[in-house]
């Protein structure tokens, strides 16, 4: 995986600069399975002059190296666009427990500008929307392992923003915690048979478990909204990112 990077790093070194890295698949989440993917996303910006064209630089960029080595990357001004619109995707970037590379006080720095966009209606509604598309590739009680946890973290991460207003958690141990303790273990059962199995592999969904995705979903659904919308101003953003820019010139 380093030497992925290296390699990365040497193809691009005259274009961008990589600012963060990191995993943002299940491995990261912490449910992986043996054959999961590496989901490699990146963060960099252009240098200077590019900013100053009249054409845009590239906002993303992608590098589908094979079935197993993901890596796709978006311009910093686009991450800010996204953190503006308090999009969980640059949150979850930003917590993972796996980082290959940063700039470790712009990463440190973004991550604490993410507190002051944070959106609790947007993102349980975008949350609880995975978890309800995941739940329809259940058939009666089966589903596959992946899935489930495509629903449970969604579904988890979308009460999590419900009760304590903050940005969900990445992992799924923390999320676990909002679980009675039986239900917790359950999961964390599930999570290390699915170390020994593939993704799709089918399982059984405990009734319990069921039980609680479909009430959950329900209240959560229901008390969303009463949630007021928020809309957030640039400046901070802006300033941010014309430092971060006039640092690395």
């Amino acid at each position: 995986m380093f030497f992925l990077l290296y390699w990365l790093n040497c193809y691009i070194c005259h274009y961008i600069h990589i600012l963060y890295a990191c995993e943002s698949g299940s491995r990261a989440c912490g449910f992986p399975s043996p054959n999961s993917d590496y989901d490699v996303r990146f963060i960099y910006v252009h240098r200077f002059n590019k900013y100053l064209a009249i054409d845009n630089p590239a906002s993303n960029l992608t590098f589908p190296i094979d079935d197993e080595l993901d890596l796709h990357g978006w311009d910093l001004k686009k991450t800010l666009q996204l953190i503006r619109k308090s999009n969980t995707t640059p949150f979850e970037w930003l917590q993972s427990p796996i980082i290959y590379q940063q700039n470790a006080p712009i990463a440190n720095q973004l991550w604490q500008l993410c507190s002051n966009f944070f959106n609790a209606r947007g993102n349980i509604y975008h949350y609880l929307g995975i978890a309800k598309s995941a739940l329809q590739n259940r058939e009666g009680q089966q589903i596959g392992v992946k899935k489930l946890f495509y629903v449970l973290r969604p579904l988890l991460s979308a009460k999590w923003c419900l009760e304590k207003q903050q940005i969900a958690p990445m992992a799924i141990t923390p999320l676990l915690t909002l679980l009675p303790d039986d239900l917790s273990q359950q999961i964390n059962d599930i999570i290390a048979l699915k170390a020994t199995m593939t993704e799709s592999t089918p399982i059984t969904i405990d009734p319990e478990i069921l039980l609680f995705i479909e009430q959950s979903m329900s209240k959560i659904s229901e008390s969303v909204q009463a949630i007021a919308e928020q809309h957030f101003k640039s400046d901070k953003l802006d300033h941010f990112f014309i430092q971060t820019l006039m640092s690395l010139k």
